[in-house]
């Protein structure tokens, strides 16, 4: 599916001498001592290897993202698929797409594994505005009618912010918020939960890599239904610092 996304904005572009020009195509890899997503790690609190390669023509673009992952069911990849626009709003810059999140090793419906259907797809929006030089903040929603693992409708919104001292040397963080219709998913009713999730850090960037380090934390406790559900562990969601190292190429 990458594949021919991909392969189709290109062969537009090659179709459209008057667009040629504003295609690019680049990528990226990283390693990182965890992969956590909304404040929970993916990766069983292991090390992952991640890459990603994106296309754009003009505001358009697409792009695809995959990670090594451990639920504990099997599965062992996260392949993301993505597209949107962007464009602007007088100095608010906004971005607009939908993203799928895939695992091709995991059981089709989900059940044989102990978990609903894993894959699943959200819609969002994006914006940023640059109050000052260097300075950059930002807000995202993202909403699902069908969360991962079969858990209802679901919806995250942040807000972050980040600081460039200079080419080399910048500080970012956010604040999120996650909204789960019920984290019991085809096992049970009545899990709905939310919690709070955070990240702040800086970043070194030279000889062409960009070098990481951030704490991630959430308010996640082993009370909450989301754990009493085995939607995840409070181990995934303790706190914890995250070290990684990013090539773009």
């Amino acid at each position: 599916m990458r594949k021919v996304l991909i392969c189709g904005v290109i062969a537009g572009a090659a179709a459209a001498p008057a667009l040629a020009q504003d295609a690019t195509l680049s990528g990226n890899i990283t390693l990182a001592t965890d992969y956590t997503f909304r404040g929970l790690s993916q990766t069983d609190n292991h090390p992952a290897v991640q890459g990603g390669l994106d296309a754009s023509i003009g505001s358009f673009y697409v792009g695809t993202w995959a990670s090594n992952v451990d639920f504990g069911f099997g599965e062992s990849i996260e392949l993301d698929v993505y597209g949107g626009y962007k464009f602007a709003v007088g100095p608010v810059a906004l971005d607009v797409g939908v993203i799928g999140y895939l695992y091709p090793q995991a059981a089709d419906d989900g059940i044989s594994q102990g978990t609903g259907e894993l894959d699943y797809y959200e819609g969002y929006v994006k914006g940023s505005v640059n109050p000052a030089d260097g300075f950059t903040l930002g807000g995202a929603a993202y909403y699902s009618p069908e969360f991962t693992g079969e858990t209802g409708d679901a919806y995250y919104v942040e807000i972050n912010g980040a600081y460039a001292f200079g080419p080399a040397i910048s500080v970012s963080g956010a604040y999120g918020y996650q909204s789960i219709d019920n984290v019991f998913g085809v096992f049970g009713t009545g899990g709905d939960d939310s919690y709070s999730t955070w990240n702040f850090g800086g970043t070194y960037s030279n000889w062409d890599l960009g070098f990481d380090l951030r704490y991630v934390g959430t308010s996640v406790d082993a009370t909450d239904p989301i754990v009493i559900g085995g939607f995840t562990t409070e181990q995934k969601s303790d706190g914890r610092v995250i070290f990684s190292v990013r090539k773009a190429m």
